[in-house]
């Protein structure tokens, strides 16, 4: 088996992207190229941010077909998020909403991919 799990997003522009990430997440990329990022998250998933033009086979599919969640403790915590991430200028798609699920807000990075914030009810 492997001994890391990764999400490849495509995107337009890698160092754009990665300056995207380094602010949401507060954390700089393990790796970086002019076509190439990768940021290791807390729960030891990479999160790589690939260029788009360079990728064999080429994608399909643009950003926003899927999303990536990130799972906070509480609804507090949801609402925090919103205001830090809002604050460093992330593109909000939908504010902080109490879902049948719990209390989420989206995000999309500059290729829309969506980034769901959420805690269970």
């Amino acid at each position: 088996m492997t001994d890391t799990i990764s999400i490849l997003l495509y995107v337009t522009d890698a160092p754009t992207s990665a300056r995207f990430y380094t602010t949401l997440l507060g954390r700089e990329p393990v790796e970086m190229s002019p076509t190439f990022a990768m940021f290791i998250l807390p729960s030891g998933l990479g999160l790589g941010l690939w260029g788009k033009a360079g990728v064999e086979p080429a994608p399909a599919a643009a950003g926003g077909g899927s999303e990536i969640g990130f799972k906070v403790a509480t609804s507090g915590m949801v609402d925090a998020t919103h205001a830090d991430w809002q604050g460093k200028g992330a593109n909000i798609v939908m504010v902080p909403t109490d879902l049948d699920f719990g209390r989420s807000f989206v995000a999309a990075d500059p290729d829309g991919h969506r980034l769901r914030v959420y805690a269970m009810a």
